[in-house]
C-alpha cells in the first residue's frame, strides 16, 4: 500500500499505560509519518491485560467509537502478541485492520527503505516480527489439530523454515555489506578522514544540523539511491526521514571530517528491532566521535528520558567519545536552557548548545569536535630524491597538514596527522628508501 492511498485511511490511536496520563503525540506523529491520518484517540491507565491488552470493556468502546468515526485502522500504541491481536480484531467491525507499535514502525520503515542495505534491514526486522507469529500459529494447530484455530489463519508448516531460511540469507548479505563498510570506513581513515556521526531522536534536528556542518558531499554512499545526497535536499519535520546513512564532507581547520547522518531513535524499541539496524547503526558504533542530537525545546523529563534510551543504546557497543549537543536553542530562553544543563547534567556533562537552523554556535561547535577528536601525531620524514618522491610528497598534502617541506639532495617533510596517515607515510618512504638503495 502506498503513501498516497494510506491519506484515504481514517485511524484510531489506543494507547494503555500502567500509570499516570498517556501521552499520545509519538505515536500519532508515527501514524501521519506512515501516511495514516488520525481522526479519534483513545487511553486507558490499567495493568495489560493478557486476552486483550486493554480491558475488555475498553475494547468494546473502540469498536464503537471505530464504527461511529468509520474507521478503518486501529493503531495501537502498545506491542501485541498475535493471539491479543486477533481477540482486539475480533471484536472490531470487519472492515478495521488491527497495527500494533512495531508493526507501524516496521511499515514506515519499509516505505523509506531506498538503499539494498536498508531494504534487506527491514525485511530482516519484518521477519523476526513475524516468526514468534508464525510459531504461535504452529504451536496451536499442532495441540489443537486444527489449522486457523481462533481465527489465525491456515498453518502451513512450511512458512517457518521459509522465514527462517530467509533470515539466514538476509544475514550473510549483510555481513559481506558490513565487511564493505568497514573497508570503506578504514580506507578513509587511511586518508585522512575523521569520521563523525550524528546520533539521537527524530527530528531532533540531526539532518538540519549535518548541512550546517557539511555542505560538501560524498558521493560514494549510493548517490543514486539515496536521495538524502541531493546537495539541494531539504530537512523534513517528519519521522524517519532519513533512514539509511548521509555522509558529508567537512573541514574543521586542518581536519577534513566526514560527518555521517543515521536513523533516528524512537521510544520503546524492542532489542530484536534495534539489533536488526546493526549495519546502519555500526555508523555511529564505530566512529571517532558521536554528537548526540537532543531537542533542547523539549520539556525536561521527554528529555532525561530520550537520554537514556540513547545512553542504553550508544555505551553498549560504542567506544568513542559522546558530545551532547542541545539543539533548538532558538525556541527557549536562556533561563530555560540553564534549567534543562542543570537538570541533565549527570546524563549530559559538558553539552554544547546551538541552533542547526540559524547557526547560532555552530561555530563553537566545530571547536569542540576538533577538541574531542583523536590528537594528530607530528612526523617529519627524510625522503630520498626518487621519481616517485614528489607522488609521496603530493600524497602528503592530500591526506596530512604539511606544515613544511624543504628539497635537497633529500626532501624533508614535517606534519600532523592522523596516526593511521601516519603510519602509512612511513611504510611509504621506506618503500622509497629502499628502492633508492636498490
Amino acid at each position: 500500500m502506498t503513501a498516497q492511498s494510506q491519506t484515504d485511511e481514517r485511524v484510531v490511536v489506543a494507547k494503555r499505560v500502567e500509570s499516570g496520563e498517556a501521552d499520545t503525540t509519538e505515536i500519532e506523529e508515527l501514524t501521519g509519518a506512515a501516511g495514516y491520518r488520525v481522526v479519534e484517540t483513545v487511553t486507558q491507565t490499567r495493568t495489560e491485560d493478557p486476552a486483550y491488552g486493554f480491558g475488555e470493556g475498553k475494547v468494546a468502546e473502540i469498536a464503537t467509537l471505530a464504527a461511529a468515526v468509520d474507521a478503518t485502522v486501529l493503531v495501537i500504541d502498545n506491542p501485541l502478541g498475535p493471539y491479543q491481536t486477533f481477540n482486539v480484531g475480533n471484536k472490531l467491525p470487519e472492515s478495521v485492520r488491527v497495527v500494533d507499535r512495531f508493526r507501524l514502525i516496521l511499515e514506515i520503515f519499509g516505505q523509506r527503505a531506498q538503499t539494498r542495505k536498508a531494504q534487506l534491514q527491514v525485511e530482516l526486522a519484518e521477519l523476526r516480527y513475524e516468526l514468534p507469529r508464525v510459531e504461535a500459529k504452529a504451536s496451536l494447530a499442532k495441540r489443537d489439530e486444527r489449522p486457523g484455530f481462533m481465527g489465525l489463519g491456515e498453518y502451513d508448516e512450511s512458512r517457518e523454515r521459509d522465514i527462517k531460511s530467509r533470515i539466514s540469507r538476509i544475514r550473510e548479505e549483510l555481513e559481506q555489506i558490513e565487511q564493505n563498510d568497514q573497508q570503506r570506513r578504514e580506507q578513509r581513515r587511511e586518508s585522512g578522514f575523521d569520521l563523525v556521526a550524528l546520533a539521537g531522536y527524530t527530528n531532533a534536528g540531526k539532518s538540519t544540523l549535518l548541512r550546517r556542518l557539511a555542505a560538501d558531499l560524498d558521493v560514494d554512499e549510493n548517490r543514486q539511491l539515496h536521495p538524502d545526497l541531493d546537495s539541494t535536499a531539504e530537512s523534513e519535520d517528519r519521522l524517519f526521514t532519513t533512514l539509511g546513512t548521509t555522509t558529508r564532507r567537512a573541514e574543521l581547520g586542518p581536519r577534513e571530517v566526514l560527518v555521517t547522518d543515521t536513523v533516528g531513535f524512537i521510544s520503546d524499541l524492542p532489542h530484536w528491532l534495534v539489533e536488526s539496524f546493526k549495519s546502519t547503526l555500526d555508523s555511529v558504533y564505530l566512529a571517532d566521535l558521536v554528537l548526540l542530537v537532543v531537542d533542547a525545546s523539549e520539556p525536561i523529563p521527554e528529555m532525561r528520558e530520550k537520554l537514556v534510551t540513547c545512553h542504553d543504546t550508544l555505551y553498549e557497543r560504542n567506544e568513542a567519545p559522546i558530545v551532547t549537543v542541545l539543539n533548538k536553542c532558538d525556541r527557549v530562553d536562556e533561563s530555560a536552557l540553564r534549567k534543562r544543563r542543570d537538570a541533565l547534567s549527570a546524563l549530559a556533562p559538558n553539552p554544547i548548545v546551538v541552533s542547526a537552523r540559524t547557526g547560532e554556535h555552530v561555530d563553537r561547535l566545530r571547536e569542540r569536535i576538533h577538541e574531542e577528536l583523536p590528537d594528530f601525531e607530528r612526523e617529519r620524514l627524510v625522503l630520498p630524491m626518487t621519481e616517485d618522491t614528489m607522488s609521496v610528497v603530493s600524497w602528503l598534502y592530500d591526506n596530512a597538514h604539511v606544515e613544511s617541506v624543504e628539497y635537497g639532495e633529500q626532501v624533508t617533510v614535517e606534519f600532523e596527522a592522523r596516526p593511521a596517515v601516519v603510519a602509512r607515510s612511513r611504510d611509504k618512504a621506506s618503500t622509497l628508501a629502499t628502492e633508492a638503495s636498490a
